[in-house]
C-alpha cells in the first residue's frame, strides 16, 4: 500500500472540516442520531436532546439499504427535507447515506456530510461522483472488506480531488454470530498510525446489541478514534430500524461523560 494519498509518507494527516467542526482534532467528535429517519416530530424531539448532549452532528437515513427489499426503505427524499429542516432548528450539521450517483448534488442542498454505507463501499461509481464534490465523506468500511480495501476505496474518493475523506470502522463479517458484525479495533489503530485520514468507530454495527456500545465505544476511543458514530433513540424498542442495537438517550449521556474522561486521561 505504498505511495497511496493516504500514506502518512505523503503528508500531514487530514483535518476534516464540517461547518466550525474539526475531524481529526483534539476533540473526540459524536455523531448520533436514528437509524432512520422516521417522522419530523420524532427526528426533532430526537435532535433537541442530541444537542442538549453536546452531540457534534445529527444522523439518519433517508435511503435504507435493507437485506430484504420488504423491510423499510426509509423516507427517501422526503426524509432528506425533514433532516434539513431539524437541523436548522437545532443548528446541527446533517449526516446521511446517499446509495446512488444520481441523488448526490441533490442530497448536498439538505446534507452536509454524505456516508458511504457498508453494503456500497465497493459502487467505485459513487465513490468517483462524491470524490468529484469538495463535500465531507464518511466513507464505511465494507462489510467483507480488508483493510487495504477499504484504504483504497478511500483512494477513489480522493483520487477525484476531494481529500474530505473521513473513515468509518463499522465491524466486519466474521465466522462469530453472538454479535451482528466483528468490531475490528485493530484496524482503528494502524490507520492512526499509518494513514492520514481521521477514523471514527461505530460500534451500534459493530455489535448490533445496545448493550456492548457502550464498552466498544470506549474501547475505541483507547485506540484512538477520533470519534463515534452511535443510533440513539428517545424510545429505542419502537424505533423501525435497527431497534436491537440501538441505545437510548440516557445511555449515550453516560457514554458522552466516559469519553470526555478518557479524553482527559489521555
Amino acid at each position: 500500500m505504498k505511495n497511496l494519498l493516504s500514506d502518512k509518507e505523503s503528508g500531514k494527516p487530514i483535518k476534516v472540516k464540517v461547518g466550525n467542526i474539526i475531524v481529526g482534532g483534539d476533540e473526540k467528535i459524536i455523531i448520533s442520531g436514528p437509524c432512520a429517519v422516521e417522522s419530523y416530530e420524532d427526528l426533532l424531539s430526537i435532535a433537541k436532546e442530541l444537542k442538549k448532549l453536546g452531540v457534534h452532528m445529527l444522523r439518519g437515513g433517508a435511503y435504507k439499504p435493507r437485506t430484504s427489499p420488504y423491510s423499510f426503505q426509509g423516507l427517501e427524499d422526503e426524509g432528506l427535507k425533514i433532516m434539513n429542516e431539524v437541523g436548522k432548528i437545532v443548528d446541527m450539521p446533517l449526516v446521511s447515506e446517499i446509495m446512488d450517483t444520481r441523488d448526490v448534488e441533490k442530497a448536498l442542498n439538505y446534507i452536509d456530510v454524505i456516508q458511504i454505507g457498508s453494503r456500497n463501499m465497493y459502487n467505485y461509481s459513487l465513490l468517483k461522483e462524491v470524490g468529484k464534490t469538495n463535500a465531507p465523506i464518511l466513507l464505511k468500511r465494507g462489510m467483507s472488506a480488508t483493510l487495504e480495501e477499504w484504504i483504497y476505496a478511500a483512494e477513489y474518493i480522493m483520487a477525484e480531488g476531494n481529500l474530505n475523506v473521513i473513515l468509518c470502522e463499522r465491524g466486519i463479517r466474521t465466522f462469530e454470530t453472538y454479535t451482528r458484525n466483528t468490531l475490528d479495533l485493530n484496524s482503528v489503530a494502524v490507520i492512526k498510525q499509518k494513514f492520514r485520514l481521521p477514523v471514527l468507530v461505530d460500534p451500534s454495527h459493530g455489535t448490533g446489541l445496545s448493550e456492548l456500545v457502550s464498552p466498544m465505544a470506549l474501547t475505541a476511543i483507547c485506540a484512538g478514534a477520533d470519534g463515534l458514530e452511535i443510533e440513539s433513540h428517545i424510545c429505542p424498542e419502537k424505533a423501525i430500524s435497527d431497534a436491537r442495537q440501538t441505545i437510548s438517550i440516557k445511555e449515550l449521556s453516560k457514554i458522552i461523560e466516559d469519553v470526555n474522561k478518557f479524553t482527559t486521561y489521555f
